[in-house]
């Protein structure tokens, strides 16, 4: 049985049930952020796709902006053969897209990508008012849920008053509000003090994580000795630094030591912190079949409450 088989989420109160590890698709065709193209091809991302699907893991979070639509051309190539995917993905709110009707299209445009007729999930990427409302969208999206390209609606770097804000506007059509996909890692604990992870629970939308291994600072593949730098633009973030990874050492270390005791990997026992907190679903990122199933071995098992409390404690400078 996969592993991934053991745990599911709903993704809010009527959406779809996936297993409680998603896989984030950012670093699919994206050149400008991730080096693709020169770090990893288009056949180390299918075997990281076939990989997942084999471990158990079904959802594949993108968006249209990813490498300009080309992530989602990859999704829909990739599930030509294996349709068993569950596709989430994401709209941009762009200042020229001013109608119900932009929205529509939008869609239309994905799901062509995507070669699919509807999506699991379509979220708004950013909370941005230009010409068109919150209300306006949220009401454009609602309709879609009716007409059936859309199963489930949700948002994405929504504060809390955002999210209550596009929760009432979607109850009014009769439509829940499925997920918030935010940031949220044990270097990026911020949805726990501002409000996100509560106000959430409170109204039944479940939390998507994105960038749940810091974009890698967590896999204990950068320390201070190794002198390694990462692909793309990440070396611009000034946690990849020696400094910054000095910093970072008695986390790593915790992890490491974590790990070896349960022959787990530091990435693994960081995504198994975040599945512990609850109605949290991290989308861990997967470049090759390797890291996919790797971010799998995350599931099947739970950290004790003394382990999850020392990561915690750890890591309280992040909250």
């Amino acid at each position: 049985m996969p592993l991934a088989d053991l745990q599911t989420v709903t993704l809010g109160p009527t959406g779809p049930t996936v297993p409680a590890l998603g896989v984030g698709t950012w670093a699919w065709g994206d050149s400008l952020f991730w080096d693709y193209g020169k770090a990893y091809s288009d056949s180390d991302l299918h075997a990281a796709f076939d990989a997942c699907l084999d471990t158990g893991l079904t959802l594949f979070d993108t968006a249209e902006i990813y490498g300009f639509g080309q992530s989602e051309r990859l999704i829909g190539r990739f599930m030509q053969q294996r349709p068993e995917a569950v596709v989430a993905t994401k709209y941009f709110p762009l200042p020229w897209r001013f109608s119900k009707q932009s929205v529509a299209d939008a869609l239309a445009a994905s799901l062509d990508r995507l070669q699919v007729a509807s999506v699991a999930l379509y979220q708004v990427h950013w909370p941005l008012d230009f010409l068109l409302s919150q209300k306006d969208l949220m009401q454009a999206l609602a309709a879609e849920v009716k007409r059936g390209r859309i199963g489930a609606v949700g948002v994405s770097n929504y504060s809390a008053k955002q999210m209550r804000e596009a929760h009432g506007y979607l109850a009014e059509q009769g439509v829940p509000l499925a997920v918030n996909q935010v940031q949220y890692s044990l270097l990026h604990r911020k949805p726990e003090t501002n409000g996100v992870i509560e106000t959430a629970r409170d109204l039944g939308v479940t939390i998507l994580a994105y960038s749940p291994l810091a974009q890698g600072l967590l896999t204990g593949k950068y320390t201070p000795e190794a002198n390694l730098k990462p692909a793309g633009a990440r070396w611009l973030d000034p946690r990849f630094s020696q400094n910054g990874l000095t910093k970072l050492m008695p986390v790593i270390q915790a992890l490491q030591d974590i790990g070896e005791k349960r022959e787990r990997t530091p990435a693994q026992v960081a995504l198994n912190w975040l599945v512990a907190q609850g109605n949290v679903l991290p989308i861990p990122g997967a470049k090759n079949a390797r890291q996919a199933s790797q971010n799998a071995g995350a599931l099947g098992w739970e950290l004790t409450e003394p382990e999850q409390t020392q990561l915690s404690q750890l890591t309280q400078s992040y909250v």
